[in-house]
């Protein structure tokens, strides 16, 4: 014979489902503010800032962040978040108008390897230099989580973003877009999680939070000298010189 569950019982099991069909619709009423938000064109004319900062990750963000610096909308540019195996000379191949920029004005990150470890690495770049406002430049969808991880690493400096948009990504019918929702859900559900890890931690470099949500830590622990093609050729020619 089955006993009915007690009333306290189906009380509880009402509130909870309640409880979790309040926080679904919350959760999808964020999404859509969030991806209802995202920029659909491009700023023509950004204001003048000391410096520019660029993540890498997407298309048409280097080529955007070197016109603004040709365009004198910053002093220096910082590539964040490049590949070990990348040089200088590859980045110019691939962004001709570059060339004379990234021999005088650019700096290259070689060390972040997220969007925590680019604020990181930025707030060093910024306190080296002194710079006091940054121009941002990331994809649009990109956008919200980085300027949370800058603002959260560097809460004295002044940023202006400046969204790069591409055909490739459809965030004005992003809706009936099947590609641009995969897009948009885990980076919407990575901004959550950065909004409530940067209300508990004080600084994200010496944050265990930061390495146990990025999985690793977020900036190389090899010095800045000692990563990329530049100092693997320089080992090279060293190694060739000691043994002639």
């Amino acid at each position: 014979m089955t006993v009915d569950a007690s009333p306290r019982r189906r009380l509880l099991r009402r509130f909870l489902l309640w409880s979790g069909c309040a926080g679904a619709l919350l959760l999808a009423a964020g999404y859509v503010r969030f991806a209802t938000g995202l920029s659909v064109t491009e700023v023509g004319a950004p204001p003048a800032t000391d410096a520019i900062v660029v993540v890498t990750g997407g298309a048409q963000r280097i080529g955007d962040a070197v016109s603004l610096l040709n365009a004198d909308r910053g002093r220096r540019l910082l590539i964040s978040g490049v590949n070990e195996r990348t040089s200088r000379e590859e980045l110019a191949k691939l962004n001709p108008t570059a060339r004379e920029a990234l021999a005088c004005c650019v700096d290259l990150d070689y060390r972040a390897r997220n969007t925590i470890g680019n604020a990181i690495e930025a707030r060093r770049w910024v306190q080296r230099h002194g710079f006091r406002s940054l121009l941002v430049v990331t994809s649009n969808y990109h956008m919200p989580r980085t300027l949370l991880e800058f603002g959260h690493a560097m809460p004295g400096v002044r940023f202006v973003p400046h969204p790069v948009v591409t055909d490739q990504v459809d965030v004005a019918g992003w809706w009936r877009d099947w590609h641009t929702i995969r897009l948009l859900t885990p980076e919407y559900l990575k901004y959550l999680v950065a909004a409530v890890r940067s209300t508990f931690e004080t600084d994200p470099e010496t944050s265990r939070l930061s390495v146990i949500i990025g999985g690793r830590k977020p900036v190389s622990p090899k010095p800045g000298d000692l990563i990329g093609p530049e100092h693997d050729k320089r080992s090279r020619a060293a190694a060739q010189g000691r043994g002639a």
